[in-house]
């Protein structure tokens, strides 16, 4: 049912025309569309409808509020922000005003005390790191159980031979972990101290009552500690480094700067005329890094010539003379109070603090007095929300006007605040006072408006002083940021129930024992009486049982391998060194590789399924570039986006120029245009290298004096050059007197401006009451007499200006759709269609428009207006409501001048690593704080959201709408795609998708989607997408979202962010990683990894984290394996000696086994083994999900890994055994070998060189270290018996003499390690030749096949002649000269990747070529060559997709002949080399896309062509098919290649 009309009976006048638009499901109500277009005018629609909608109930409410019961609905609607009640207690900050006789103790000190500044993000402390990281140490069920076993092994009763070395490796595992999560807590504690220890400016010798008197604990006071007063030595230090620094500025009361030395500035510095001091120009903290660091340059002011740091004479004298506000100009004071500099973490509560021009605020303050006479500043809050545009804060209307310490001094007032909460959007406080005029007590409202946030950074304005409101861990960015995690690996957390598993299996063996030995203890009148007189620890069975019971858990307890958590430490480590060391992922411009963090979860990189993702600074370089424009509709710009290329290549266009042709063709017509605007007129203060809109044809049109369009231009430019609030900043104007920099609270604007500047319509800069440009060298002056502000409801800003000629003029830029339903009725109907057509072509390439309007005004029309606009402005009630309505009957009947397109820069290779992630089956959501039709611009370029997408945008008021949006969703998507299926082994892809779906939200209706109620809606909805785009989101909800995801769907999750807003959604993660980048390194310090850029994270994902994963994998099975084999042949011989426990192996063997003999292959297995190379992975990115699927490390393979050492184990004891028991074993010497540790030894020595066998046949890639190490264990362990034999001892002296010389030793270790591994090698050869992986395919194909060749790399094998492609030209490789064309199956489906068993070629009708592509051009062509015989049982029944059809090669005995081979032309080579990000590769075949199911449901992968030596159709059997499908993709013919016959 509709949510409208579900609400019909409540609001049956609000469903608009538009609400019933043709996209609208009529049974569904809910609006999808398609284009980037569509997408974002529908945002703006639904925004403004839910104005509508809000505006109304407000009406009704006041109108109907006696009749509340008729509409009791009404009381259930959202509520205004400011009448939203927080949990906890209020606080009331006192400046200059005695606390209440409730809110002060017996001593006279503030009852309630609050948080320090001083920040930390570590796990531990001094004091807590030894109990709290033994805690999680021995959470490891493992460290637990050996824990019990060295207690047990103290006591000699239970035969432990040497208890004080059987601690050590315990021992050795706790020290190595706390040492590494020391040195990983200590790095966190450093930059929390570069945080707490950076530099403020706080009022000193001045009584801040809101503190005790003296704050210290009894603990402080009774040592002396911490006097109060005193300087501690770290300010100390701060004001020595910044006394020897020379000179510090004295502002005078006009702002210029005068050079003064210390001395001279120590004292006061006084103004001849008024007497009052200055502020001293402080020194400023660096302004692009979280935490701050000190500034090297404190000496330069910035906009000193507009914005003095006391401002000018009439306004002090104003000030003055006024008695309104909290300062009272005839309180006597003591003039003590002093600026002194001191650290963040000595900043508290009711603190007055001075912030400077690009200072980061240390605390959350709300502003008194700025250096704007208006009472204005400007704050840049990426760290707390990711934008980078300036945002506007005001101070508080009654503190504005104190302009020093006298004033404080003179000032007293009550700020009654709300309790700390992490909404970064609302604040609530009330400013108490007492009119000095009056008498009278006022309250003033304090809102978000007026405070500044920790983290955030003051821009543009020389000074603020603001009241310190939280500190510390109650301000917002921590309370948004969440207390350090410690993670667990998801295979970590799995081995813990298998080693739960092994423990019960260990307590079986010892109660089974200890029951068997017990009844053969208790029997009577055998030769143990005679031969065992006095063995036994007691006469009681019982006893006796419990006694071995005990000594078998310390006999078998290899079985739970405590050897196993230090080697994966180690292997983790080894793991994390090699991605440091990756240059693939090394980024120059910040000289930063890949920093592993958190070294323990590497395995987790290898089956990441969710990958959240901030936007700003992430995805994009936080760059706006003007690209294109339409001027009268004709439209100029030559740039070529990346949502436009790769729309294009999705579409099977492959004519556009590469990056490296179309760079070359900006720059040539860059100068070109230069060149063209030179000739025509002098621009002073163009910018040549920052030239974005490229286009000779404007220059033309520009410069051509009797052309219609030159007019256009110029009003058009002019319009940019006016409608705008950016600040002109010179920064050296001694030097470069024609050098502009514009700072603007949005970067569209400073773009904008940018560009009006080079084209040569430069704005100059601009006061209260004028805005100077300059029109093509001629300056132009404009009195400005409005400016209406933009806003999120808007969606436009205007400013009213009187030109030279003395007209008034309203220039108005804004969202299309807004600016059209303004248009006058007589507007040309002609230039509106191309306009509007212009904007929509910009928009769907990925670039955020803008329509720039015009209007004229009468002076009479206009003095009428401002009366109604000041009339507004000044008013209580319902201010924004009036001040809009005033905007709107003055914004009306405008006349298009044109339209602009700007690109928001992604980062290097961001399309084409969301490609190749989404072919590796991860999902991609976004989560910015960024507005919605910012992020859908944004999706778009990235192609992280397509037109072939059915998009869905949520937006609810109450939380009933956002459930009827959600569950319309929900019925969209199971229409179309049918029920859902949350099956673990179809993750990754969604099999048989007919469409695909994408959701966009915004930040209110995520809040209610949060909602308990709807949360399992929500993730239903959202998890069934293949993109989600969260906007105007907190660093909570980010959190929020990732935690719903990571435990409702119990999938591993990945967040990527850059800032300190991302810092949340980084930690709750299962995976965190930071960018290095111009947001600080906030987020990199709380990351698991930190990199550079985020196309790094394709080759940490498919390539390391998929090998560390199968390594980890393979390498817990491996150590299960081999303690099996080991434990299990020591029980074996327990049958035979009345289970007492006796060892079969030399006590050595026992504790070399883990710690030398088998440790090492099985680390280099983990450390080093390569399924398939780097290259291969990153060309076949779908091979990843089955660490999606979970499919390495199930219990299935850890129960077969265990029944193959239980059969080995049998195996390496009953054959020696029946060896020595057929007949008496004499060595060369006559000796007999007829002894324990003869036999004992034996089995010893067979059982590890199976082990370590068993290994190497699991191990894919021996590398000269592995073949040290492998056959070098078995080696040591003989050489061991070799070096131990000539020890003295009672049991194994001269034993290499004994069995050396045997032949039966040998013969018997020979034989007994083939019978056991050779099922195991039968069944490798069986499942790699018959039912391969796809890995075994492509290893194939790498060895035997020419893959190699198509990746660009040369085969050692090669004849010299052969021709290396170096790796840094690896692009132009034929595999990726290929179209690298997301695949239909990818753009309205998703297929499943799991390989199944190919139909049979008969019963199969592969569909025509027009009804196979549905209209979309296919991949490129594939081809077939002869291949030999030796691949036959290899590769039989393959499908190999030709241009025209699909072809399953039959499984006959008729091997295939002759060449066969259609290509298509080549495209040019990627844009980026293959040292910077992964090459493109080849994507799944879309068989699953035609609506008639004709093609097969499973994916598979695409190659280039059948490799020689593999692609034969000879078999064994025709009846065998073959159990996977490989559709190959051709490379670029040679010029000696022949087409086929």
């Amino acid at each position: 049912m509709s949510f409208f009309k579900r609400r019909r009976h409540v609001h049956p006048d609000q469903l608009e025309s538009d609400d019933r638009d043709t996209n609208v499901d009529e049974d569904l109500r809910l609006r999808t569309v398609r284009t980037a277009a569509s997408t974002i005018a529908e945002s703006i629609a639904s925004e403004q409808r839910a104005e509508r909608r809000r505006s109304v109930r407000n009406k009704r409410s006041t109108f109907f509020r006696s009749k509340s019961t008729k509409y009791p609905e009404h009381e259930t609607l959202v509520q205004d922000r400011s009448t939203i009640q927080i949990a906890g207690k209020r606080r009331s900050i006192y400046v200059n005003m005695p606390l209440s006789a409730m809110e002060v103790d017996r001593q006279g000190d503030p009852v309630q005390r609050y948080a320090r500044n001083k920040v930390k993000t570590t796990k531990y402390t001094i004091m807590t790191f030894v109990p709290k990281n033994l805690y999680e140490q021995f959470r490891r069920v493992a460290n637990l159980y050996f824990l019990v076993l060295v207690v047990l092994q103290v006591f000699s009763i239970f035969g432990a031979v040497s208890p004080q070395t059987a601690a050590l490796p315990l021992m050795f595992i706790l020290v190595v972990t706390a040492i590494k999560d020391a040195v990983e807590d200590y790095r966190r504690a450093t930059l929390d101290d570069e945080v707490n220890t950076s530099a403020a400016t706080k009022l000193g010798n001045w009584r801040n009552v809101n503190q005790p008197m003296d704050p210290r604990n009894w603990f402080e006071r009774l040592l002396g500690m911490n006097t109060p007063g005193r300087v501690t030595k770290g300010v100390r230090k701060l004001r020595e480094r910044e006394a020897s620094e020379g000179s510090r500025i004295v502002l005078n009361r006009t702002g210029v700067p005068v050079h003064t030395s210390i001395s001279e500035t120590r004292g006061l510095s006084m103004d001849g005329d008024s007497g009052r001091r200055h502020l001293e120009d402080i020194q400023s903290v660096d302004s692009h890094s979280y935490p701050p660091l000190v500034s090297n340059d404190p000496s330069q002011p910035s906009f000193a010539s507009d914005q003095g740091l006391v401002r000018n004479a009439s306004l002090t004298t104003l000030a003055a003379s006024s008695s309104s506000g909290v300062v009272n100009w005839s309180k006597r004071i003591s003039g003590s109070a002093r600026w002194e500099r001191t650290l963040w973490k000595k900043l508290e509560v009711g603190d007055i603090v001075l912030l400077r021009d690009n200072e980061q605020v240390p605390a959350d303050i709300v502003v008194l007095s700025t250096s704007n006479p208006d009472g204005l500043c400007y704050l840049e809050t990426k760290n707390l929300d990711g934008e980078t545009n300036l945002k506007p804060r005001k101070a508080v209307n009654a503190t504005s006007r104190i302009l020093s310490e006298d004033d404080i001094e003179r000032s007293s007032f009550v700020l009654d605040s709300e309790p700390p909460h992490p909404n970064l959007y609302l604040y609530n406080g009330v400013l108490r006072f007492q009119d000095q005029s009056s008498g009278q007590s006022k309250d003033e409202p304090v809102t978000i408006k007026e405070m500044l946030l920790r983290g955030c950074s003051i821009r543009n304005t020389t000074w603020v002083i603001g009241l310190v409101v939280f500190t510390g861990k109650d301000t917002k960015i921590m309370l948004n940021g969440g207390d350090t995690p410690s993670k667990q690996s998801k295979i970590e957390k799995e081995t813990n129930f298998n080693v739960l598993v092994n423990f019960v299996v260990l307590i079986l063996m010892c109660t089974v024992t200890a029951i068997l030995n017990g009844i053969f203890d208790s029997q009577s009148r055998t030769s143990a009486a005679v031969f065992e007189a006095g063995s036994h620890p007691s006469s009681s069975g019982v006893l006796n049982a419990l006694v071995t019971f005990a000594s078998c858990l310390i006999a078998f307890q290899n079985i739970v391998p405590i050897s196993l958590y230090i080697s994966i430490e180690i292997v983790k480590t080894i793991q994390a060194f090699f991605i440091s060391q990756d240059i693939d992922m090394y980024y120059e411009p910040l000289d930063s590789p890949c920093v592993p963090k958190t070294w323990n979860i590497s395995d987790d990189l290898g089956q990441i399924e969710y990958i959240f993702s901030d936007k700003t600074g992430t995805l994009t370089q936080n760059v706006m570039e003007f690209q294109k424009c339409s001027i009268n509709g004709v439209t100029y710009g030559e740039a070529i986006t990346e949502a436009q290329r790769g729309a294009e290549r999705r579409g099977g266009r492959m004519d556009l120029p590469n990056p490296e042709e179309q760079s070359t063709r900006m720059t040539e017509l860059r100068q070109e245009m230069q060149q063209l605007l030179t000739r025509g007129f002098k621009n002073r203060y163009v910018q040549p290298d920052k030239v974005t809109l490229v286009s000779t044809k404007l220059a033309e049109d520009l410069t051509d004096r009797s052309g219609r369009q030159r007019t256009h231009i110029i009003s058009f430019f002019r319009a940019l050059a006016v409608c705008h609030t950016v600040l002109a900043d010179r920064p050296d104007p001694g030097q470069h007197p024609y050098f502009l920099e514009y700072k603007a609270e949005s970067p569209d604007e400073s773009a904008l401006v940018g560009a009006a500047r080079d084209v040569g319509f430069p704005f100059i800069g601009k006061t209260r009451e004028r805005i100077d440009i300059e029109v093509m060298s001629q300056p132009e002056s404009y009195v400005l007499l409005k400016v209406l502000e933009f806003n999120s409801t808007r969606k436009r800003m205007s400013v009213i200006v009187r030109n030279p000629q003395g007209q008034v003029v309203l220039y108005c830029k804004g969202a299309d759709s807004v600016i059209y339903e303004r248009l006058a009725e007589d507007h040309d109907t002609v230039l509106k269609e191309k306009t509007s057509k212009d904007m929509e072509t910009f928009a769907n390439s990925g670039l955020r428009t803008l329509c720039i309007a015009y209007r004229s005004m009468s002076d009479e029309e206009y003095l009428e207006w401002s009366q109604v606009y000041d009339t507004a402005a000044s008013s209580i009630e319902d201010r924004n409501e009036k001040i809009d309505k005033a905007n709107a009957l003055v914004e009306h009947s405008l006349h298009v001048l044109g339209a602009t397109a700007l690109e928001d820069k992604l980062q290097e290779g961001v399309p084409e690593a969301i490609e190749r992630l989404h072919s590796a089956g991860i999902k991609l959501w976004i989560l910015t704080g960024d507005k919605v039709q910012t992020a859908i611009e944004i999706a778009f370029s990235c192609n992280l959201l397509k037109s072939d997408m059915e998009i869905m945008i949520l937006s609810a008021e109450t939380v009933d709408g956002a459930r009827v949006q959600i569950e319309a969703g929900l019925n969209k998507i199971a229409s179309i795609l049918g029920p859902p299926s949350w099956n673990p082994s179809m993750r990754g892809f969604s099999s048989n998708a007919k469409a695909s779906f994408a959701v966009v939200i915004d930040g209110d209706t995520l809040r209610y989607a949060l909602d308990p109620a709807l949360k399992p809606l929500f993730l239903n909805l959202g998890t069934q997408c293949e993109t989600v785009v969260c906007c105007r989101v907190s660093p909570a909800q980010k959190a929020l979202v990732v935690k719903l995801v990571k435990e409702g769907r119990n999938a591993m999750t990945l967040s990527i962010g850059d800032g300190a807003n991302d810092v949340a959604m980084i930690q709750e993660a299962n995976i965190g990683v930071g960018l290095f980048g111009l947001e600080g390194s906030q987020a990199a310090m709380s990351a698991d990894y930190a990199f550079g850029q985020f196309r790094f994270l394709t080759k940490l994902l498919i390539v390391h984290g998929r090998w560390s994963y199968r390594r980890i994998a393979d390498m817990h099975g491996n150590f299960f394996y081999k303690n099996v084999i080991w434990t299990l042949a020591m029980f074996w011989f327990l049958i035979y000696n009345d289970f007492d426990a006796t060892y079969l192996y030399q006590y050595t063997f026992i504790m070399l086994y883990n710690l030398i003999f088998t440790a090492l292959p099985v680390m280099a297995l983990g450390a080093f083994d390569k399924d398939i190379n780097a290259k291969a992975a990153m060309a076949f990115p779908q091979l990843y999900v089955r660490g999606i699927r979970g499919l390495e490390y199930t219990q299935s393979k850890f129960w077969l890994y265990m029944l193959d050492g239980l059969y080995q184990s049998v195996i390496v004891f009953y054959i020696p055994y029946f060896i020595w028991t057929a007949g008496p074993a004499v060595s060369w010497n006559g000796k007999a070998i007829e002894s324990l540790s003869d036999f004992g030894t034996t089995v010893a020595v067979a059982a590890i060189v199976t082990a370590n066998s068993y290994v190497g046949i699991n191990t894919n890639y021996w590398t000269l270290i592995t073949w040290l190490i492998i056959p070098g264990s078995s080696l040591v362990m003989l050489l061991w018996i070799v070096i131990y034999s000539f020890f003295e001892s009672f049991d194994f002296v001269h034993e290499v003499q004994r069995l050396y010389g045997s032949v039966t030793f040998w013969f018997t270790v020979i034989l007994t390690v083939a019978i056991a591994l050779l099922p195991r090698v039968l069944v490798k050869f069986v499942t790699t030749s018959f039912v391969p992986q796809d890995a075994d395919i492509i290893r194939y194909m790498w060895v035997k096949g020419d893959l190699k060749d198509r990746l660009g790399i040369r085969n050692h094998r090669d004849e010299p002649a052969h021709v290396d492609i170096p790796s840094s030209k690896l692009e132009v490789a034929p595999m990726f000269r290929q179209p690298h064309t997301r695949s239909v199956s990818e753009m309205s489906t998703t297929d499943d990747y799991e390989p199944v068993p190919t139909p049979s070629p008969g019963d199969r009708i592969p569909p025509s070529r027009s009804e196979r592509f549905n209209g979309r051009p296919p991949l490129a062509s594939a081809a077939v060559v002869e291949a030999p015989s030796s691949a036959d049982h290899l590769l039989t029944g393959i499908a190999v997709t030709t241009e025209d059809e699909d072809v399953v090669l039959p499984a006959t005995s008729t091997p295939l002949t002759g060449p066969a081979v259609a290509v298509s032309p080549s495209p040019p080579p990627s844009r980026y080399s293959s040292s910077d990000i992964p090459n493109p590769s080849p994507l799944p075949s879309p068989r699953s896309q035609h609506p008639s199911q004709a093609y097969s449901r499973t994916a598979s992968i695409s190659y280039s062509r059948p490799l020689p030596g593999q692609y034969s159709a000879h078999s064994d059997s025709d009846d065998f098919p073959m159990p996977f499908e490989i559709h190959v993709r051709s490379p670029q013919l040679d010029e000696n290649s022949h087409p086929p016959e």
